[in-house]
């Protein structure tokens, strides 16, 4: 149903969808201090104050975009002079002046941001089995997720058949971890024949011998019987490791001390997201997300599926017990932190409309929304043990709208009564106007700032916008090893040390974006924590368990005491365009990069358009999937329309290789029973349609964003 034909009800100045009403006013507020007739006169007058700032700070990144437009069109035959450019940047205040050194002040931050370093997994809080399986990815058995990936080699590693030497090497793989991070005296993992405890310490039998561990401090607790524990729990760089002891279980058949599994500490923390991870586009989109983040809030989030013919149902995990070495009943939480994503200030939504009849601006409603939510967990703590409600806000172009998010969770605080600076704000360092002044950025929400991440395709997909009309960029696989990116992802963490943020919050680093790719994964992003960060996002639950053994191999705080000693990135590298230096690819060249490009977006494009799903694993040309989102889908729709504008290729090319990557596209999603083919029909498919308006219409799009043209395509489909 059209957000035209929605019933509405007008409360004070604005009309409120009778969805989303209802589910305010009798689901999000109830059992808590704010009645709704408090809450919607509050909501009410702030919208009205945020909502023409918001506005302008739109209409300033329209201004700017245009003036380097102009400026760089007026220098396109020169080589870039970075003075003169800087200079300019500044006049037009596109730079702004740094100012003094600062540290951050937030305080009441969870364990899990401050003092925990570990992998970060990012959810679409639309859909809820997902979601729930997120929040209890807190922990997570290593035997399950080294059996079930690629990272252990075997002939039935395909097989649903249970492979006995597939097994044992994950036993294997699991007992030289123990051997290197948690080492016993004069003796192996692979060797004992039993555990025990004995007036607090962890007793390891061999031969009817006895053995310690090598740094004792690294044994905590233990669950069952003392003298026949059910688990051990160990800890190492603040992350837990659980021996679990069951010789009756299937995994523990050959084991002599009776292991069955090993369940180490995942997902430390989770961003559940509304952003660029959902399809959420009106009032019955909105209202599933916001019911899917309260309910997980008020901890009574479950999800009933059903698998190979039988009924499932998931709910929030509880608490782990256990006792400690001076003989206490402890608890461990059973869940990762959840943070919440909201959408950044570009977009509105037919959800609520204001006063003078336009959409409420998306941002401001889920920020007053989703914190909301909160007010359950507050009173309860059973998410945030500090009472902390942890806000990511992505897509803010410089410190004018990191200072505009400030001026909105201190009205929000407001409206919900909530003590000032309760709302903690993640920043997305994802857009080249706050990277390049970032500390000044973080300077406006230094009693709010949590972390700070880098988000590379998003980053280059404003790095390609801003610079349209400088040139013709290099090709996207050349970008990871451009000058401007390293200094991007070496300044994030450079700013964030300068400012105190080691030990107090997170400095993060981007997604892995290929799933089933997970022995390349345990290769590579050991060089997210080798490059400073204190997390990194993951794709699912399996990624977390394993990336979280990096963190047992590096101590990242010391790691970021070695960093801060290093020179600082230039400016001047920060700056650097990617502009191809006269070019000369092939033809076959070209249609290659069009070709890999224009298939991954429409395998993204039709999945969003046509069935609402805003992240999914999309097979490349290769047959390789990876996970896409709104992200991945604004460099490659930028990439395109610069080559186009720059005469690299044409329309007519591009058209016809997005006609015959559609078939590809159609041919790979041949297996799903709701997929509509784009081809041959071309012109009857609004996805196929949505997919060449983001290409052909992409120069002009603000700041190179795909939302409103998914939307406004979504909202046509969904017709």
């Amino acid at each position: 149903m059209s957000a035209m034909k929605k019933q509405y009800t007008k409360i004070n100045n604005l009309s409120v969808s009778n969805e989303l009403l209802n589910f305010v006013n009798n689901e999000l507020l109830k059992d808590t201090k704010i009645l709704p007739e408090k809450f919607w006169f509050g909501f009410d007058k702030a919208v009205h104050e945020l909502a023409p700032k918001n506005k302008e700070l739109i209409e300033i990144r329209e201004n700017l975009q245009k003036k380097i437009d102009e400026w760089h069109i007026k220098n396109r035959n020169n080589e870039i002079n970075l003075t003169e450019y800087k200079k300019f940047l500044k006049e037009i205040g596109y730079l702004v002046e740094v100012g003094q050194d600062f540290k951050i002040k937030t305080k009441n931050i969870d364990v899990e941001i401050a003092e925990i370093a570990g992998p970060q997994l990012v959810v679409p809080i639309m859909n809820e089995r997902y979601a729930l399986n997120a929040a209890n990815a807190r922990w997570m058995s290593l035997y399950d997720s080294l059996y079930g990936t690629d990272i252990i080699e075997s002939e039935e590693g395909g097989s649903e058949r249970y492979d006995p030497l597939r097994g044992q090497e994950v036993i294997k793989y699991v007992r030289e971890f123990l051997d290197k991070y948690v080492p016993i005296e004069k003796t192996s993992w692979k060797n004992i024949s039993g555990l025990e405890v004995k007036s607090g310490k962890l007793l390891i039998n061999k031969n009817n011998n006895e053995y310690r561990l090598k740094n004792l401090e690294k044994f905590i607790g233990h669950r069952g019987e003392s003298n026949k524990p059910s688990g051990i729990i160990l800890k190492n760089n603040n992350l837990h490791i659980e021996i679990i002891i069951n010789p009756k279980a299937f995994s523990a058949a050959h084991d002599i001390a009776g292991i069955s599994d090993v369940i180490i500490e995942s997902a430390v923390s989770t961003i559940c997201d509304n952003e660029d991870s959902v399809a959420a586009v009106d009032a019955d989109d909105k209202v599933i997300c916001y019911r899917n983040w309260l309910g997980l809030m008020k901890g009574n989030l479950k999800s009933i599926f059903v698998k190979n013919g039988k009924n499932f149902e998931r709910k929030l995990n509880p608490d782990r017990s256990y006792i400690s070495v001076d003989g206490k009943e402890l608890k461990l939480h059973g869940r990762s932190l959840l943070l919440t994503r909201n959408v950044g200030h570009l977009m509105t939504n037919p959800a609520i409309t204001l006063k003078d009849g336009s959409e409420i601006p998306e941002g401001i409603m889920d920020a007053f929304i989703t914190s909301a939510a909160c007010l359950h967990d507050i009173k309860k703590k059973g998410n945030s043990r500090t009472g902390a409600i942890y806000i990511v806000k992505p897509k803010m172009h410089g410190p004018d709208e990191t200072a505009f998010t400030n001026l909105i969770f201190t009205r929000v605080e407001e409206v919900l009564e909530l003590e000032k600076y309760t709302c903690k704000i993640g920043i997305m360092d994802e857009e080249r106007r706050t990277s390049t002044n970032l500390k000044e950025c973080i300077r406006t929400l230094e009693h709010r700032v949590f972390f700070i991440n880098t988000g590379f395709l998003d980053r280059t997909g404003d790095e390609i916008h801003t610079s349209m009309e400088a040139g013709p960029m290099i090709k996207k696989g050349d970008m990871k090893s451009s000058k401007w990116i390293d200094a991007y992802e070496n300044n994030n963490v450079d700013v964030g040390l300068e400012c105190g943020f080691s030990g107090k919050a997170q400095i993060g680093k981007g997604m892995w974006a290929m799933p089933d790719k997970m022995k390349e994964m345990m290769e590579q992003k050991i060089g997210h924590l080798k490059a400073g960060a204190n997390c990194a996002w993951v794709p699912s639950p399996t990624a977390a368990a394993l990336h979280a053994l990096h963190y047992h191999e590096i101590n990242i705080f010391d790691k970021q005491k070695e960093l801060q000693k290093r020179e600082v990135i230039k400016l001047d590298d920060l700056l650097t365009i990617p502009v191809a230096d006269r070019p000369n690819w092939s033809i076959e060249e070209i249609n290659s990069e069009i070709s890999n490009s224009s298939q991954t977006l429409l395998g993204y494009v039709v999945r969003w358009i046509d069935q609402g799903v805003g992240c999914s694993k999309v097979p490349d040309i290769n047959n390789i999937g990876l996970m896409e989102d709104r992200a991945t889908l604004r460099i490659s729709s930028q990439h395109i329309a610069n080559w186009i504008h720059h005469g690299i290729c044409s329309s007519k090319q591009v058209l016809e290789i997005m006609k015959k990557m559609a078939k590809i596209v159609d041919v790979q999603n041949k297996g799903d029973n709701s997929y509509q083919n784009m081809s041959p029909h071309f012109d009857k498919s609004v996805a196929f349609k949505a997919a060449c308006d983001l290409v052909f219409h992409g120069r002009k799009q603000p700041s190179g964003y795909t939302e409103p043209l998914l939307h406004l395509n979504r909202l046509i489909k969904k017709n």
